[in-house]
């Protein structure tokens, strides 16, 4: 068989690999296919066979040579989560007219090669309790001549449908950042829906004018995005603040105490990031991702944890410097849904949808009220979340972009 460029561009990413790996790890749908996406339950080779059989041409001769290669490669166990998310990459990538085989096969092929590397072995890379952005020239970078920021911004890019896609509260980030700029902080108090969410909130700051702005973030985040083999490299492109989640603390009691010392370390770091003033921090209050009601299918935002609002208001004070809230709602469900229920371990499966994203900034939270009253800050910043959140959803439907049914329950 004679292969394409794109073919072999995937072959040669593919044989640069080491031979072995550990596993990989809708509100409704507002998303246009012309190639049939798999259902988020689905765990058969037919729901596979299904959607590779609707690629294009261009797409599916090189889909094949990819998942060919990776044949007599890996444990038996890892196959099918690995095959499953190369072809909802792909088949993302091919209802994206701004895409092509070449861009989904070199991306793809890169983010496997990159969790072969730093997320398994002797090289996989730890995070302390803070992490800087592995960019190009980094100190910290284990690769100086790799960007890992803006490998995580094109891949996802890839699977975004930019012109459906929608910034709602444009004023408030510009508001925000200036008063970052002034030496003061600002806390965006998120919900959170996807694994992808800091690559949406840079995709669409840059659509806004603001590339600079959105690299200089710094997301709160969870232990399953330094631990996963596959999310390893996007978080090696992000600033970041490392805890334990309190969704997941629990799970393992006898390391409860050595995560409680993590996550007190890691609070020392941010308060010192918030007396050093300018800092732009991301937190998800919820602390986890928006799941999908699987009666309705409708996603619904999960509510704000009022200790997780405490400590933040708490920290800003010690910090004494002034610290502003903003309320930041964001609709990318649709890019890459997770599952319906929480997992504990790391290792899940991966879906991809073409997509288009969205973002609203709400107005700024005053920061006012004591003990007895501090219930009313968490309630007012997450009903302006879910109100702009709602404002999202119908800007997006309205922006041209068709809905489809969501998927049926499991």
């Amino acid at each position: 068989m004679k292969f394409s460029k794109a073919a072999s561009i995937a072959l040669s990413l593919l044989c640069a690999s080491p031979a072995s790996t550990n596993a990989f790890s809708p509100s409704k749908a507002f998303v246009t296919t012309s190639v049939k996406p798999l259902p988020l339950s689905s765990t058969s080779t037919s729901a596979t066979s299904s959607a590779v059989d609707s690629l294009p041409p261009a797409y599916a001769e090189v889909y094949q040579a990819a998942v060919s290669k990776l044949e007599g490669k890996l444990p038996p166990a890892m196959k099918e989560p690995l095959v499953h998310f190369v072809t909802e990459y792909f088949n993302a990538c091919a209802n994206n007219p701004d895409a092509s085989p070449e861009k989904a096969a070199g991306s793809i092929m890169q983010a496997i090669q990159l969790g072969m590397t730093y997320g398994i072995g002797e090289n996989k890379f730890l995070f302390g309790n803070t992490h800087k952005a592995c960019r190009k020239g980094a100190e910290n970078n284990p690769n100086p001549e790799f960007d890992f920021y803006d490998f995580g911004c094109d891949f996802f890019r890839n699977a975004v449908d930019i012109n459906g896609s929608v910034v709602l509260g444009e004023e408030n980030v510009r508001r925000a950042f200036e008063k970052i700029k002034k030496g003061e902080n600002v806390v965006f108090l998120a919900n959170h829906q996807s694994e992808a969410d800091p690559q949406v909130l840079s995709i669409l700051l840059e659509e806004i004018g603001m590339p600079e702005e959105a690299s200089k973030v710094v997301y709160v985040a969870g232990h399953k995005v330094t631990t996963d083999a596959l999310a390893i490299p996007f978080s090696m492109g992000r600033n970041l603040l490392c805890i334990h989640s309190k969704k997941h603390i629990d799970a393992e009691p006898e390391l409860k105490e050595s995560k409680q010392k993590q996550n007190l370390a890691s609070m020392s770091a941010m308060l010192g990031m918030m007396r050093e003033g300018g800092c732009a921090l991301w937190v998800a209050p919820s602390g986890g991702r928006d799941r999908r009601n699987v009666e309705t299918g409708e996603v619904p935002i999960a509510g704000f944890d009022q200790k997780t609002i405490d400590m933040f208001r708490l920290m800003g004070n010690k910090s004494k410097v002034k610290t502003h809230f903003f309320p930041l709602a964001m609709a990318s469900y649709e890019l890459c849904p997770p599952p319906d229920f929480v997992e504990v371990g790391v290792g899940e499966r991966r879906n991809v949808r073409y997509s288009p994203i969205g973002i609203a900034c709400g107005n700024e939270v005053p920061n006012v009220g004591g003990v007895d009253s501090r219930h009313l800050f968490t309630d007012h910043a997450f009903e302006e979340c879910q109100e702009d959140y709602e404002k999202l959803l119908k800007a997006i439907a309205e922006n041209g972009v068709k809905t489809t049914p969501p998927p049926p329950p499991l």
